[in-house]
């Protein structure tokens, strides 16, 4: 049986995963969940993965959740010399990827996500704009986890790890691409920032960083979608805990 990856590329996780198979040219199938529509809510993703969350990994009667648990067990499977790169053998190198994927979900991750979802998820949820006040908080954490990223994990280096790029590089930029996709440049003022951006891109290929972003630099479609599936009830609850 080959490998199976369920994904949904408007996940940034599921884009990291995505990315990273195709670019080391691991064989696998592209298991389409279809996040927008409740899909991993239904009882055939049920029987997949009781978590309910992208991404998935399958391989032979092995099952693995988890986008960095899965980035790991495909970089130690299918790792070669050439790729050692992306999560290396060298104690040190390690442990520099392993501590920017320990810092970034509560940091990177949990404030990019929220500046996409009031900019691009909540407004169609509500009919209105996000308060000011928490619209403004939220773009400063977004903010303070850059300059983090920028001074710590960057510190004047081409890639987080030095000269080559890694895992780190790869889930760091598909987390700063989702609130890029709501029409927010986070680059224009930070030619750190960019440069890294373009030297991520070039390594990657710029057609399969691009096919990987096409969706979420799409999401002026998903008003629509959410009225023709019913999807707008559903997450009226969960965006309600996010004001109270």
């Amino acid at each position: 049986m080959p490998l199976e990856l369920y994904l949904d590329l408007h996940s940034q996780p599921c884009r990291s995963v995505f990315i990273f198979a195709k670019k080391t040219n691991i064989p696998f199938d592209f298991k389409f969940v279809d996040l927008a529509t409740g899909q991993q809510y239904g009882e055939d993703f049920g029987k997949i993965s009781v978590v309910r969350k992208v991404p998935v990994m399958r391989d032979g009667d092995f099952i693995l959740t988890e986008s960095v648990a899965i980035l790991k067990y495909l970089a130690e499977k299918f790792g070669t010399s050439d790729s050692d790169h992306w999560y290396p053998a060298d104690l040190q190198k390690r442990a520099r990827v392993n501590e920017y994927l320990s810092w970034q979900h509560a940091a990177m991750r949990a404030h990019g996500s929220k500046v996409f979802w009031f900019r691009a998820i909540v407004p169609i949820i509500t009919g209105s704009d996000v308060p000011k006040e928490k619209m403004d908080s939220a773009m400063e954490d977004l903010t303070l986890s850059l300059k983090v990223f920028e001074e710590k994990f960057l510190d004047d280096r081409p890639f987080i790890i030095g000269e080559k790029i890694s895992l780190a590089d790869l889930v760091a930029i598909v987390e700063i691409m989702q609130p890029v996709g709501t029409g927010l440049d986070l680059f224009e003022k930070r030619p750190t920032l960019g440069a890294w951006r373009d030297r991520v891109k070039m390594e990657l290929g710029e057609a399969l960083f691009d096919e990987a972003h096409k969706t979420i630099m799409d999401v002026a479609s998903l008003p629509q979608t959410f009225e023709n599936n019913g999807m707008l009830e559903f997450l009226k609850p969960k965006i309600q805990k996010m004001f109270n």
